[in-house]
């Protein structure tokens, strides 16, 4: 067993090889700890369903370090997402765009969708920026079950299954991202969370009067 480990440079550069080379490594975002693997790798995909006993059918979340890695995930972001983005990125609003249809379909459980969000959470973003590339977000947590808000809570649901724990001390849990779609380009609430989806239908109110 060879976690946890501070989320330092060293911390964060182990932690980064192991997701190039297909392990599952628990961090610390603005919820949650989350699960990460790298996305577009599906050996490490069916390991991460395996591991949290998730159904095939539901989708994996993504987190990117910004904007500039959208293309990786899709080439259809709305224009009322952009207006979106820069109002509430980085933070707990997860966009549910057209996924690219090279993405392995573990990632989108099928939907030909992806949800993205960038986490403002320090070392969130310190391992995407390790990594090099997006990474998995979905909660750190068998499905069904209270997602864990600290490495050792992590480690005591997971034991030896994951390969790694970044402990960035406690998150603060409450409840996760806000999930948010376009319906005939409407929004559409998938489920609430840190951001109230008044907030988000506000602002997107605000794109529209200014088209």
């Amino acid at each position: 067993m060879n976690w946890p480990v501070a989320a330092d440079r060293e911390g964060l550069a182990h932690a980064a090889n192991l997701l190039r080379a297909g392990g599952v490594v628990a961090f610390p975002t603005e919820t949650y700890y989350g699960l990460a693997v790298d996305p577009f790798n599906r050996r490490a995909l069916d390991r991460l369903f395996a591991i949290k006993r998730r159904p095939r059918q539901l989708p994996i979340l993504v987190l990117v370090s910004g904007r500039e890695q959208l293309p990786q995930l899709t080439d259809a972001l709305p224009m009322v997402y952009q207006h979106l983005i820069e109002r509430f990125w980085p933070g707990p609003l997860t966009l549910v765009c057209p996924a690219l249809p090279s993405l392995p379909m573990q990632l989108t459980g099928d939907t030909r969708t992806v949800g993205v969000r960038q986490s403002p959470h320090e070392t969130a973003a310190a391992l995407i920026a390790a990594f090099g590339g997006p990474v998995t977000a979905t909660s750190a947590n068998i499905t069904g079950f209270p997602a864990s808000i600290s490495a050792r809570e992590v480690a005591r649901t997971f034991a030896d299954e994951i390969d790694l724990i970044v402990d960035g001390g406690v998150t603060p849990g409450g409840c996760g991202s806000t999930l948010v779609g376009l319906d005939r380009d409407q929004l559409r609430c998938i489920r609430e969370g840190k951001i109230a989806f008044a907030a988000v239908q506000e602002a997107a109110a605000d794109f529209y009067q200014k088209r």
